[in-house]
């Protein structure tokens, strides 16, 4: 069986805010967290600048959004010259991790920052100082005693694990792009990973090498004890490009999720589209389950 979102029927949840100067271009991929009833979203904004800040937006629904006036995480140092980007959300003990990529002249490069609050922040700076990654993500329990980390060197999802979530280690490369598929090209981790019962469920996105790439969304299931091993992965996508706000805007054909929570039978998908608005998709709980049992 192949899975397909659904679009929320009011897309986009979100847009630029012409009076606000740092998000009055382009409001993009996100990462969001349900806990405690309410859903928090860190959202990449650009402005004139077009610099990337990161903004905070709140919701009772998952629908509705009450945002702020300010952005929340700004650039700080030299590896943000250019922007934070693109952060992905997970709960480990009473503290949210944030990974984000900083990019700078130097390059791209895994950051990371702490809150319990959205509103007050510890920085820890660069994480993986070495090499240009991006797409980060924390798995929300150790394994095997150990932190785990997407990320991604292109064209491959890659893991990383620590003892301390400062330091990492003993790099693996865990899937790599298809010939002759939609995710031919580069590939990279979505959401943090969400624990099943068949599985850790990861969200990704995959690019086809075309006249302009496309970006789409699928799955894979990755193995409980071993998250090196790839148990199950799409067929076909799960989201591609079909709206004309999806097709056209500051990079088209694109939709790119950092980020899935399961809220009551649902799972919610945020994405950006075409780097211009965020958008929600949904799939059932059930629907997904099931795919993940027929390994």
């Amino acid at each position: 069986m192949e899975l397909k979102l659904k679009r929320y029927s009011k897309n986009p949840i979100l847009s630029p805010v012409p009076w606000h100067l740092w998000e009055n271009k382009f409001v993009f991929n996100c990462g969001v967290i349900y806990d405690n009833g309410l859903f928090h979203m860190l959202y990449r904004a650009q402005g004139q600048d077009m610099v990337s800040r990161l903004g905070y937006a709140v919701s009772v629904d998952g629908v509705n959004f009450y945002r702020f006036d300010k952005p929340v995480l700004t650039p700080q140092n030299k590896w943000e010259l250019y922007g934070v980007e693109d952060p992905r959300i997970t709960k480990i003990g009473e503290e949210y991790y944030v990974l984000y990529t900083a990019y700078s002249p130097m390059g791209v490069r895994i950051s990371m920052a702490s809150t319990k609050n959205f509103l007050t922040w510890k920085r820890y700076g660069v994480v993986i100082p070495d090499i240009d990654n991006k797409d980060a993500a924390l798995f929300p329990e150790k394994i095997n005693g150990k932190y785990v980390m997407l990320h991604r060197i292109p064209p491959d999802i890659w893991l990383a694990f620590s003892d301390d979530l400062i330091h990492w280690g003993d790099f693996v490369s865990i899937a790599k792009p298809r010939q002759g598929y939609w995710d031919n090209l580069k590939i990279g981790a979505g959401a943090p990973p969400i624990k099943t019962p068949y599985g850790w469920l990861l969200l990704y996105h995959g690019v086809e090498d075309a006249p302009r790439p496309i970006y789409r969304l699928g799955f894979m299931l990755l193995d409980l004890n071993d998250p090196t091993k790839v148990l199950k992965r799409s067929e076909e996508p799960i989201l591609e490009p079909e709206e004309e706000w999806e097709i056209f805007g500051g990079v088209p054909n694109v939709v790119f999720s950092d980020a899935m929570v399961q809220y009551k039978d649902q799972f919610y998908v945020y994405y950006g589209a075409a780097d211009n608005h965020i958008a929600l998709a949904t799939i059932s709980v059930e629907e997904v389950m099931e795919w993940c049992r027929k390994i």
